[in-house]
């Protein structure tokens, strides 16, 4: 499957306003995030088995990459697409499953879950480091608890979310229910992703930090 996450769309926390667009990479991010999943249960629903949805996944975001490169348009995504996909063609291939096409992305979705709850720990939220970066307070926020702790709350929520798609996705899974887990995958790809970025820029949009003092440290509370 393609990227859950396109690479600007963390850019949306720390504007005054959320611009669901960039959230979502354009609409042309959404229809490149959602058409290999899409074709592939498609196939699936039409042909079953597993050789012609992982051959006409694949198609799909070879296609995707192609039309980037003719318009010579950045081809980022597409290319994060087509490994995503092709890890999926590959294991579902070897095993002769459709089902195992969506092995991969719960083992990027769980160490993903891992990286926040291990940010959290270190008092390092993955949140505070993106918006400490994109602000360039560098690591400035940790000085004053009341933005760390605003930051490990947003980490936690999107920890929950991850948590998640886990709990929707692998009981579809082991039951075998191959269309329902693509259309789930689907649903809480993008989608799912550009509603989180919405509630953690709302828990954060209005983090501020004082000006630093020239002459002594920031006061701790």
């Amino acid at each position: 499957m393609t990227a859950d996450r396109p690479a600007g769309g963390a850019t949306s926390l720390v504007g005054e306003d959320f611009d669901w667009s960039e959230a979502i990479g354009g609409w042309r991010g959404m229809a490149e995030s959602v058409a290999p999943g899409g074709v592939f249960v498609t196939a699936y629903l039409i042909w079953g088995g597993f050789r012609i949805p992982v051959i006409a996944a694949v198609a799909t975001v070879l296609l995707m990459v192609a039309a980037r490169l003719i318009q010579r348009t950045p081809v980022t995504q597409a290319l994060g697409g087509l490994l995503g996909v092709g890890i999926g063609a590959i294991w579902a291939w070897r095993a002769g499953d459709a089902t195992e096409f969506f092995v991969p992305s719960f083992f990027y979705t769980g160490g993903y879950a891992v990286a926040l709850l291990a940010s959290m720990l270190w008092r390092w939220p993955a949140v505070g480091i993106v918006v400490g970066l994109l602000k360039g307070w560098g690591g400035r926020w940790r000085q004053y608890p009341r933005v760390a702790r605003r930051f490990q709350a947003a980490t936690a929520f999107y920890l929950g979310t991850q948590l998640v798609k886990l709990a929707v996705q692998l009981p579809l899974y082991f039951a075998g229910a191959t269309a329902a887990l693509g259309v789930a995958k689907l649903a809480l790809g993008l989608p799912w992703f550009a509603v989180a970025l919405f509630v953690m820029w709302r828990m954060v949009r209005n983090v501020e930090l004082p000006e630093e003092p020239e002459d002594q440290p920031p006061p701790k509370e």
